[in-house]
């Protein structure tokens, strides 16, 4: 009898994560970061205001930025969950400062995690190769292999030439909200027409 109870009892529980995860996503979509608006100069200003934030912020990335092949730049990813969690964004992938497509951000997620947050973050593309990859691919991924330049405490870190022999590096800055476990791990990328 016992048994049922429990069984019961952890049905509702799955149950209730799942449609937590489900409101989450809602709620992601409902967070000002781009959903609904595929308007080609809203992304392209948010991008701007987002370079500027970064390279005042750290200033490392300068440098960085100058050696990239190309930079995707996503000026806001929201996610949020309780349990299973979600989030999205858009920007754009700019080669030499000028803008050539726009991208969109998805990543689902299941496991401990609760809250909401929001950031900013950009991809470095060191390599020709890492970046035709990229813009050839019907779905990009970010992996366990991407090299931060900006720690997830928010210190900068140098940009030597070890860090720079990296095909994809990686900045994530302007945090708002706290999520434990937060990573660009298993974050799909998309090209979109705005």
């Amino acid at each position: 009898m016992s048994s049922s109870i429990t069984t019961r009892a952890t049905s509702r529980v799955s149950r209730r994560g799942f449609g937590f995860g489900l409101a989450g996503l809602t709620v992601t979509a409902a967070c000002g970061n781009g959903v609904g608006n595929n308007n080609a100069a809203t992304i392209d200003a948010r991008v701007n205001s987002t370079l500027n934030e970064m390279y005042s912020q750290f200033p490392n990335t300068v440098e960085i930025a100058n050696k990239a092949a190309g930079m995707l730049v996503m000026p806001l990813l929201t996610e949020a969950g309780f349990v299973f969690g979600g989030g999205y964004g858009q920007g754009a992938l700019r080669i030499n400062g000028v803008t050539v497509d726009y991208y969109s951000a998805i990543k689902g997620s299941a496991g401990f995690q609760i809250g909401a947050q929001q950031y900013a973050h950009v991809l470095f593309f060191m390599t020709q190769d890492a970046l035709n990859e990229f813009r050839q691919s019907s779905g990009w991924s970010a992996g366990a292999d991407l090299e931060y330049v900006v720690s997830d405490q928010g210190d900068s870190l140098a940009a030597d030439t070890n860090t720079l022999r990296s095909p994809v590096l990686a900045a994530v800055f302007g945090r708002a909200g706290l999520r434990v476990g937060a990573t660009l791990e298993g974050t799909k990328y998309t090209r979109i027409i705005p």
